[in-house]
């Protein structure tokens, strides 16, 4: 899609980014007992996450908890690696349980070793298929049990959609050579039809004993990522919808390319019924309480923002420039030093007037025993001099690019000032804050990038206090909720933390 919108192809803007409004609209009026949404992670995961903490915002202001997370479908015994951004909001403000993960990893070959082989030659109409299904033995593994229990007693030595493309010669030649890890640029040469520089992993062989890759509504134009594990051709509809968890009993309309689009849109049923399940019971059964909303922790960390002498001086400055110079001359210095600084430092309110000082910023690190700073400092100002967007976001990145600022600098100082909604911030502090409040263990250290930076917009919330919210968590995670020593008693999150209860 990127290609076609560079190409002018497509417009830049696609306009199903949007249908989340029209489904809360739905939402809104209806007023269902409960809401569960289902995407893709990227939905969460730009940069602000707008979007998925608009819906959080929407849904709470309409009396509904919510909960949000990326589930690995594996975890609920679907046979592929599959990410999928799952949300459920129960109104009444009802504490929902996620379902319980299984301890069980069912593989590849678990799913579909038990269906009959099919000739590479075979095609959508071939004489084998003419009936529309072949004939089946009977399962072997506990999964393929489950995927077979509602079929009709008369069908129970039959298999329908077992069927794929015919494969090509060349392409069976191919297929030969592949084992789990070679990659299509291995591939001798003269059995490449495409480019290996751009297609690299064209062709892929699925490891029987391993999960599938993701199943998706591609498959319906080529299934050459999806190479039997076995045999020289791509996966049939039935192995497909298989590695989806859809029973056997379950057939699907249209043509074949239809039925591999449905299997591959669609959210696997396995993990459907398990949070429909939970979901279910916490309707018919109620909860323990009532949920902890995100209004509720964002008015705790705002509070705790304007209220609290561990917020670093700086970072109530409103100034992108004073978050640079105070973070990195004073960011790892004791509450004393900076006390002691903060007035100098904070006298040179733009980089021209450091500039013009040149002699005072030598004797000032000098006292911090870092010469080294001033030179640093120095060319940091020189850099953000005659350019009126030179504290841009652009900017503070290319310089963390160029080794001139750190990371976590430059985050801060987008937070002072930010350039439309600001962004969501997931630094060591935070994300050991939000794994000990929500998991009663730093789980998210790990992974920032995705339930980590979920968790931490569910903290923080979304309106005009919510940058105060995050900074202020992030300056718990700093100074209060530390690593070895954490002070439950001085954090604003204390009363509805799990690490708390559990200690």
């Amino acid at each position: 899609m990127r290609y076609l919108v560079q190409h002018g192809v497509r417009e830049s803007h696609d306009k199903r980014r949007d249908l989340w409004q029209s489904y809360l609209e739905i939402v809104r009026l209806a007023r269902p007992r409960a809401v569960i949404m289902e995407n893709v992670p990227d939905m969460a995961l730009d940069r602000e996450m707008f979007i998925l903490r608009s819906i959080v915002r929407r849904l709470e202001d309409w009396g509904y908890s919510v909960q949000e997370r990326v589930v690995d479908t594996y975890r609920y015994g679907v046979p592929q690696f599959r990410q999928r951004l799952i949300l459920v909001a129960v109104l009444g403000g009802l504490d929902f349980t996620w379902p319980v993960e299984s301890t069980k990893k069912v593989t590849l070959g678990n799913a579909i070793r038990d269906l009959p082989p099919v000739d590479p030659k075979d095609g959508w109409a071939s004489d084998a298929n003419g009936a529309g299904w072949r004939r089946y033995a009977g399962p072997r593994t506990e999964f393929q049990r489950e995927m077979r229990s509602l079929v009709p007693a008369g069908h129970s030595d039959r298999i329908y959609d077992h069927v794929t493309r015919r494969v090509r010669d060349d392409d069976e030649a191919a297929f030969e050579q592949l084992d789990t890890k070679t990659r299509y640029s291995e591939l001798p040469e003269e059995l490449k039809r495409y480019r290996d520089d751009i297609f690299d992993d064209k062709y892929k062989r699925l490891d029987a004993d391993d999960l599938s890759r993701t199943i998706t509504a591609h498959i319906a134009k080529d299934g050459y990522w999806y190479i039997h594990p076995e045999q020289n051709r791509t996966l049939t509809i039935r192995e497909a919808a298989r590695i989806q968890t859809f029973p056997d009993h379950f057939r699907f309309a249209g043509a074949p390319t239809s039925a591999f689009r449905q299997i591959g849109n669609a959210v696997p049923p396995r993990l459907a019924r398990a949070v429909g399940t939970a979901v279910a019971t916490v309707l018919e059964q109620g909860a323990p309480g009532l949920a902890v909303t995100t209004s509720d922790t964002k008015a705790a960390l705002a509070n705790w923002f304007h209220s609290s002498t561990e917020i670093r001086p700086w970072l109530r400055s409103g100034s992108r420039w004073l978050v640079v110079l105070g973070d990195t001359v004073l960011g790892s210095e004791s509450p004393t030093v900076v006390n002691a600084l903060w007035p100098s430092l904070s006298a040179w309110g733009s980089p021209s007037r450091m500039l013009d000082d040149r002699d005072r910023v030598v004797e000032l690190v000098s006292w911090l025993s870092k010469p080294e700073l001033a030179p640093q400092l120095l060319g940091l100002a020189q850099a953000f001099i005659g350019d009126e967007d030179a504290l841009s976001d652009d900017r503070l990145t290319a310089l963390v690019a160029e080794g001139a600022l750190r990371r976590g600098t430059a985050e801060l100082a987008m937070l002072a000032n930010p350039e439309g909604e600001e962004p969501v911030i997931a630094n060591t502090g935070a994300l050991r804050v939000a794994g000990r409040y929500f998991q009663g263990t730093e789980r998210w250290l790990k992974n920032r990038s995705s339930d980590g930076r979920i968790a931490v917009s569910r903290l923080i919330g979304f309106d005009e206090e919510s940058t105060k919210a995050q900074v202020a968590l992030i300056e718990v995670g700093a100074h209060v909720c530390t690593p070895k020593a954490p002070d439950c008693s001085a954090c604003p999150l204390a009363a509805w933390c799990k690490y708390r209860s559990e200690r």
